[in-house]
């Protein structure tokens, strides 16, 4: 198929539900994804977002704040990502603001 990548990527995707759920705190999360993990070796999709408020569907899940999603070039680039300085930093700044974090990887 045209566009399709000849080997399966690494989909990861990340939902954070946080303690203070401000529109701050909200907006500090997504800028410290942009700042410590975006220019990871291997991306080649990265976006960070708030949900979507309104879109509320009955299978919209509701219960996050904050939506991360990374496609990597390959396996090896996902788990180089995991043990990264920047993802581990990443980490440590922001885990403190967590109540949940639920991580879906798939192939792509």
């Amino acid at each position: 198929m045209s566009g399709q990548p000849a080997r399966p990527v690494i989909a990861h995707m990340v939902y954070f539900t946080l303690k203070d759920s401000s529109q701050a705190a909200q907006q500090k999360l997504v800028d410290d994804c942009h700042r410590y993990l975006k220019s990871a070796p291997g991306i080649i999709y990265f976006a960070a977002g708030l949900r979507v408020p309104d879109l509320t569907r009955g299978v919209n899940v509701q219960d996050f704040h904050v939506g991360l999603h990374v496609v990597f070039e390959s396996r090896k680039a996902h788990d180089d990502y995991q043990v990264s300085e920047t993802h581990l930093r990443f980490i440590a700044e922001n885990k403190d603001n967590w109540t949940q974090v639920r991580v879906f990887d798939c192939n792509a």
